[in-house]
């Protein structure tokens, strides 16, 4: 597996729910290719400026995991072009402050950040670098899951 500076391709791959209903999430060549292009082009520079860790809670989706995540249709998890990240040092609210100032000022193209929770309490920021269609509309939101 593909080691990055700061992330290991693992960690975009890794989930409870495919290991627990017996779900082969194994990108193809081109997700990688994805996944790589999120992580060098957003990711690695994101980890370096923020300064400290941050965990991938959610990163490619094979169709059949999507579904049973309860994902959109049309995620771009199953492109391998997003990952839901949370700071491994629990600072959410900073580390949200922090992305939407940092993207801004280095005039980074993405498609979505969503700050999402859940009822449970969880939190965590997703990122988007294109949408299904190849767009980079910088959108900005909120939303409970």
């Amino acid at each position: 597996m593909a080691k990055y500076k700061y992330f290991e391709l693992d960690e975009f791959i890794k989930s409870d729910t495919a290991k627990a209903k017996g779900i082969d999430n194994t990108p193809t060549f081109e997700v990688v290719d994805h996944l790589n292009e999120l992580v060098s082009k957003i990711l690695n520079k994101l980890r370096a400026d923020w300064g400290s860790a941050i965990d991938v809670s959610s990163g490619f989706r094979c169709e059949k995991l999507n579904k049973a995540v309860g994902g959109s249709s049309t995620s771009v998890h199953k492109l391998g072009y997003a990952a839901d990240l949370v700071p491994a040092n629990g600072k959410f609210d900073e580390f949200v402050k922090f992305v939407e100032g940092w993207l801004k000022k280095n005039k980074i193209k993405f498609d979505q950040l969503i700050i999402e929770s859940n009822s449970k309490g969880d939190r965590w920021l997703h990122i988007g670098l294109y949408n299904n269609a190849g767009q980079q509309r910088c959108q900005i939101m909120t939303m409970n899951v």
